[in-house]
């Protein structure tokens, strides 16, 4: 089959490789249809993970290290053959689970994000059932990372006139946006310092929008709160130590902090002074509870509760995917999220 593999920083090529085969009870075979690139798939494609083993055999305080990459046992390079994809969705091809037959239109996780490959195998627990037809694949593709921020948002409580500030306004943050209207936020302010994503976050129903390059984001949000802060600010930026503190200015007495974007390096810094005498609370979230959150997040986008159409900005065939990578990471043209179609591979 065919399949995608890293070879050195930022360089990835099409291989061929061996078909995986269904192991056990209650695995479903899936020939791919169609998959997205995540913030969490940067880092394996983006860092030069010789340079990154290098510093942490130096000073492992200032380790960064990307998951289920070898810094231990020489040149990680080529990394393993299907990194790094986990956004997938497609067609049962072959079952063992009493859940799911032949022909069955699913969303699976691939093991250790390697969806990068033309069939996967995943359990039936990491896998749903979606609808064919109801809004466009691409659409019901952001199952997966919508079903991330429904985990996130279960752990906030009641929102209801809220005042929201979500920092980063790529893909996740986006979708928090989105989310946080539905859920009764009097206020919802998008911070970013793309315009082209600050355009797409009042399509998400954002109420604010701030560039963060152009206007201080500390009193833009004091004045739209009325001095108030922020009561629930989200941190969808990740993969880099300084916007965690940044946030921590923009939440009033007693808010919430919620750190969603994924964290790279081994320590971070931080204001502790500040979030204690804040009274804040600290929520993380990470790991979604497959089922019931990806099927609820499934029902949003095919019951047109959340409109998934201004984040699908670019489809490419899976031959392209230097070039997906490439728009994504580098932000190029009006990137937001960037789909890989797999049926290039059998036309």
């Amino acid at each position: 089959m065919k399949a995608a593999q890293i070879v050195a920083p930022r360089r990835i090529v099409v291989v061929e490789t061996d078909e995986p085969q269904l192991l056990g009870a209650g695995q479903v075979k899936i020939q791919l249809e169609r998959a997205c690139l995540c913030g969490s798939d940067v880092p394996l494609w983006d860092y030069d993970h010789n340079e990154l083993a290098e510093r942490a055999r130096l000073n492992p305080r200032k380790a960064k290290r990307a998951p289920f990459v070898d810094y231990v046992n020489g040149d990680p390079y080529p990394l393993r053959v299907g990194l790094s994809i986990h956004e997938c969705l497609g067609t049962v091809v072959e079952s063992t689970s009493d859940q799911f037959q032949t022909g069955d239109f699913v969303l699976a996780l691939p093991d250790a994000q390697k969806g990068l490959c033309e069939y996967i195998c995943a359990p039936d627990s990491r896998t749903i059932p979606l609808p064919k037809g109801v809004v466009p694949d691409e659409q019901i593709l952001m199952t997966q990372p919508l079903g991330t921020v429904v985990w996130a948002c279960q752990k906030l409580g009641n929102i209801v006139d809220s005042d929201v500030a979500i920092v980063g306004q790529g893909p996740m943050g986006l979708m928090f946006t989105r989310m946080l209207a539905n859920l009764g936020a009097r206020t919802v302010i998008g911070l970013d310092k793309l315009d082209y994503r600050l355009h797409t976050a009042k399509k998400m129903h954002a109420t604010h929008t701030v560039n963060v390059d152009k206007d201080d984001p500390v009193e833009t949000i004091r004045k739209i709160t009325n001095g108030k802060m922020a009561d629930l600010v989200v941190e969808a930026v990740g993969h880099q130590t300084k916007t965690l503190n940044s946030c921590m200015k923009l939440v009033r007495h007693m808010g919430t902090l919620l750190c969603f974007g994924v964290p790279d390096d081994a320590y971070y810094p931080f204001a502790y002074p500040e979030f204690f005498r804040l009274n804040l609370n600290l929520i993380s979230t990470v790991g979604p509870n497959v089922v019931p959150n990806f099927s609820l997040a499934r029902d949003l986008i095919a019951q047109g509760r959340v409109d998934m159409a201004p984040l699908v900005t670019h489809v490419l065939p899976f031959e392209e995917i230097q070039h997906g990578y490439e728009l994504f990471t580098d932000r190029l043209d009006g990137a937001i999220k960037v789909v890989i179609d797999y049926n290039s591979l059998r036309t």
